[in-house]
């Protein structure tokens, strides 16, 4: 059986009579397109392609830009335009490829634009080789006509405005909504905004739309999304006489080079013939130069020009970074909070003093190897921990939970807001059409319920739709494995390296006391395991990326919708360990499981578990998250802007050495658009990914580092200028796409904000020694004239247990000692812990302050939670979902709609009737006549 695809013809219906029988025509009548001798496509008469014929038929149906009957200055004119070569049509689409005389391809293009013509009635105009500054690419423009845009309009429910229903929406003037919708656009938004209300196009009811231009009726994102709907439809044969679909399958296979959307004109000047009154320089202008110190956001016109999936990810991204202004804030208060009081601390005054902390003697924190230490040569790093860890991070722990919950019901309210400004209803995401891969491979229909149609579906086996949905997990399960492995191969590393280091530390930096103090093994272990990790995150990606796209294939989802879904939820969970592994093996695992110096824990029975230092391990866990998150983002500002600007560069080089004809100097308007980078159907699905995983550094362990969020704004806002830069200038227009929301990236984001909550209780209870400081100033009291003074006086010497130095092991006994250990006096060294003494009876066991502390990390656990899940709560249930004018604006669309229907339904009425007494009148005059 043939696989179901959409691949017949209709018939181009005319408007509806008036009320005096006269067919209403459209105000301005379109120029079809046709054959040479002027005949309009749409009545041009099949053709049977078969053999040699093919050539020569399709070729009767291309129109040929040539050279020879034009002037030079006529053919440079010609090649700065984005009209046919009659200047009345105008280009919708354009696919480039070069004949290498391959016959099979040949014969895949000219099937592929005869059907294009014959089914959907497209016109196509080819320019030759000839015509292009290479002498090797040849160039096919593709026109929609007007009667072909509006059936289609009309088909995937294409909103257009109304004639006199005006909009009747103003903006609220008070601040909070004012907030809301900064980004959206500015004083551009204002000349884009649409003047009437906008429905759901229909062919049959033409007259009570906009249609004054049949090329601005709908917006060039719009006649791209057509044309490309009908691409991805049309049937080509191949070499064996099978059918195959889909423009983007001609282009895998090189029989097209390139098939895109053309820019409106050149980004740095305005163009003449611009249809679109030359939006992509005014883009440039307003939005996408790179010094532009504009925050807010042209989004209507960024949504008419390139579509409402870009629309969609620029206003969220505008969203998120002012968001990310008041996390921002509180983040950096927090910090400098921490900045003032890390010197006046008690517990880092008695750390740092020399008979204080100089006098305690620290364990080994290696086997051999490592020696005795003074507890005051960790005063420094002491003091920068407490800028990360003091009382207002726990402040901010709380904060951020809530403040996660706010900014996603926020942009979801924000986001239905968006739908009227798209053209889309709350609605009309179940109606989405399937992939043409999937309608390739269907071969029988089934009954949907929902739409009481017959729609195509693929035919296999319960066991054959489990196989690629198997394979795609085992596969995925893999390669977090493999992560899981890179990571345990990082931590032998750092066990490893600090053993070296400890042991073979120049002694030359030992004896400098700033250097002792900055550089230590640990800090070097810390930082070179930093960049190692992050290159693996790095060279894992590239990987993974290739096998996600190959193993969703496989899957082939049924909607464009269900696909990016498949591959968003593969790339993320994969993106999650990769990205994160390291971190929580830092944050939850690092120095808890290390033992006590007669016991320690071993990996693998060879390397000794590490220790977090005296200050604690939160000050590595800022090192590895900073790391890791600036990285990636010079990474990925280098990988996005950087590398397609070399490209564009080089193969603009290459352009210009190819250069056969000396009698064009200037590239044309679709020479130029190919000659740039091709963003891809998954372009904005690594620009999301990119911003979901840096939403996730932002909260999920914000309370180890409370600069996150300033540091993720300035990103943010940076990005937000080289993704409009590389969009306007570097890339070529993508096809335009429909889109409601953000998809599946709402829930995942859902996801983090939730986890987050647990991830910084669990930081701060675990990980911080802010609980056992609040333990210790709570316990310790002195009572003084019936006035109780609580204190953190001893706090240091609390915290840290004894042990006697002969109850060593044999093979944790250092090799060497420090000039100032005296074997006679110093008997006991101490470590972290809270163990009774050697010499009592519960020697080396936990004490009961051990079990306090716990206790109170975990009742710390429970009440942030619950504080923080209620009052996220509270909040959503606080912010409905749809704004009550969105609701307001569906309602006005329907009863619009309905009225109009109604009146047409009158008008057709009335003229029936008029029709019927006319009959019945001319048969009375005949019965009276004979």
């Amino acid at each position: 059986m043939e696989p179901a695809i959409e691949d017949t013809a209709f018939e181009l219906k005319p408007s509806p009579p008036n009320e005096d029988g006269a067919t209403v025509e459209p105000s301005i009548v379109p120029h079809y397109g046709g054959t040479d001798d002027g005949q309009s496509m749409s009545s041009s008469t099949s053709l049977t392609i078969k053999g040699p014929q093919l050539f020569e038929s399709s070729n009767l149906l291309l129109q040929k830009e040539s050279g020879p009957h034009q002037t030079h200055a006529e053919m440079e004119d010609s090649r700065e335009t984005v009209y046919f070569s009659d200047g009345v049509r105008r280009i919708d689409y354009i696919f480039a490829f070069v004949d290498h005389d391959d016959e099979k391809k040949q014969k895949q293009r000219y099937s592929f634009e005869a059907n294009l013509q014959e089914t959907f009635h497209l016109e196509l105009e080819r320019v030759d080789k000839e015509m292009s500054l290479d002498g090797r690419t040849s160039f096919v423009k593709v026109n929609i006509p007007f009667d072909v845009a509006c059936l289609y309009a009309e088909k995937l429910q294409i909103k257009v405005e109304l004639h006199e229903v005006p909009c009747e929406e103003k903006p609220s003037g008070n601040f909070v909504q004012k907030f809301m919708r900064l980004g959206m656009g500015g004083s551009v938004q204002e000349s884009n905004e649409p003047q009437n209300l906008a429905v759901p196009f229909r062919n049959d009811l033409r007259e009570a739309f906009v249609l004054d231009n049949p090329d601005t009726f709908l917006s060039g994102a719009m006649r791209s999304r057509i044309v490309y709907h009908i691409l991805a439809r049309c049937k080509y044969l191949d070499d064996e006489s099978k059918p195959r679909f889909g423009i983007d399958r001609l282009v895998n296979n090189g029989t097209y080079t390139a098939a895109f959307t053309m820019h409106d004109s050149k980004y740095w000047q305005d163009s003449a013939d611009s249809p679109e009154d030359c939006a992509r320089a005014r883009l440039y202008q307003q939005w996408g130069r790179p010094f532009a110190c504009q925050i807010l956001q042209p989004h209507n016109l960024i949504r008419a020009y390139y579509g409402d999936k870009v629309a969609m990810y620029f206003a969220w991204l505008g969203f998120y970074t002012r968001m990310l202004f008041i996390a921002a804030i509180v983040g950096t208060i927090c910090f400098f909070y921490g900045v003032a009081n890390a010197r006046d601390t008690i517990w880092s005054k008695e750390l740092c003093d020399e008979n204080i902390g100089g006098k305690i003697i620290m364990c080994p924190q290696c086997d051999q190897q490592c020696t005795y230490w003074r507890l005051n040569t960790t005063c420094t790093a002491t003091q920068q921990s407490y800028l990360f860890d003091n009382q207002a991070t726990m402040f901010f722990s709380i904060f951020m939970g809530i403040w996660a919950t706010i900014f996603l019901e926020l942009w979801k309210r924000y986001q239905v807001s968006l739908a009227p400004h798209h053209g889309l209803s709350l609605a009309e995401q179940a109606g989405e059409r399937p992939r043409p891969e999937y309608e390739a491979l269907c071969t029988k229909h089934r009954y949907n319920p929902i739409t009481q149609d017959d729609e195509p579906v693929i035919d296999r086996s319960h066991v054959l739709k489990c196989a690629p949905i198997c394979f795609s997990i085992s596969t995925v399960l893999f390669w977090i494995s493999l992560v899981l492995v890179c990571i345990m191969a990082v931590i032998v590393y750092r066990l490893s390296i600090f053993f070296v280091m400890a042991s073979n530390f120049p002694k030359q930096l030992r004896k400098n006391e700033i250097v002792r103090d900055l550089i230590t093994p640990a800090m070097v272990t810390a930082l070179t395991a930093s960049c190692i990790n992050f290159v693996v995150i790095m060279i894992l990606n590239q990987l993974y990326v290739r096998v996600a796209v190959c193993i969703t294939n496989l899957e082939v989802p049924k909607t464009q919708t269900a696909y990016e879904n498949s591959l968003t939820m593969k790339m993320f969970l994969f993106q999650f360990v990769n990205y994160y592994s390291s971190i929580f093996y830092i944050a939850f695992f690092k120095g808890k499981f290390v033992g006590f110096p007669k016991d320690y824990v071993y990996l693998f029975g060879r390397w000794r578990n590490e220790e977090c230092d005296t200050s604690g391990c939160l000050m590595e866990l800022t090192t590895q998250l900073t790391i890791i998150m600036v990285g990636k983002q010079i990474w990925g500002n280098v990988q996005e802007v950087i590398l397609p600007w070399v490209m564009n560069k080089l193969r603009l080089r290459g352009s210009k050495s190819a250069l056969e004809n000396p009698n064009l100097k200037h590239k044309s308007r679709w020479e130029s658009d190919y000659r740039l980078q091709d963003l891809g159907r998954l372009g904005l699905f690594y620009e999301y990914l990119e911003m979901v995983v840096q939403f996730g550094f932002t909260t999920l362990f914000v309370v180890s580092f409370p600069l996150a969020p300033l540091l993720a704004l300035l990103n943010n806002l940076i990005e937000m200028r080289l993704d409009a830069w590389k969009f306007v200038t570097q890339y070529r227009r993508p096809t335009a796409a429909r889109a409601q929301t953000i998809g599946v990236w709402q829930q995942i984001l859902y996801g983090l904000a939730m986890l987050s909550v647990v991830t910084n209780a669990f930081i701060m209870a675990f990980t911080s020694d802010s609980i056992p400081r609040f333990v210790y100033y709570f316990s310790k009291h002195d009572t003084h004239n019936d006035t109780v003074t609580h204190t953190m006086v001893g706090y240091i010497n609390s915290s840290l247990s004894v042990f006697r130095i002969e109850d060593f092991q044999p093979w944790s006994v250092p090799n060497t000692v420090p000039y100032w250990f005296n074997n006679a006096t110093d008997l006991n060294c101490r470590y972290r812990d809270y163990r009774y003494p050697p010499g009592e009876a519960h020697q080396y066991e936990l004490t009961t302050v051990f079990w306090h502390v716990l206790a109170a990390r975990l009742a710390y656990i429970i009440i942030v939670e619950h504080l923080v899940f209620a009052a996220t709560f509270c909040v959503a249930y606080m912010i409905p979902d749809i704004p009550q004018k969105v609701l307001d604006r569906i309602k006005r669309e329907r009863h619009a709609m309905a009225r109009i229907v109604r009146e047409w339904e009158v008008q057709h009425l009335r003229h029936s009737l008029k029709v019927n007494d006319g009959e019945m009148l001319s048969d009375e005059i005949e019965v009276d006549t004979s």
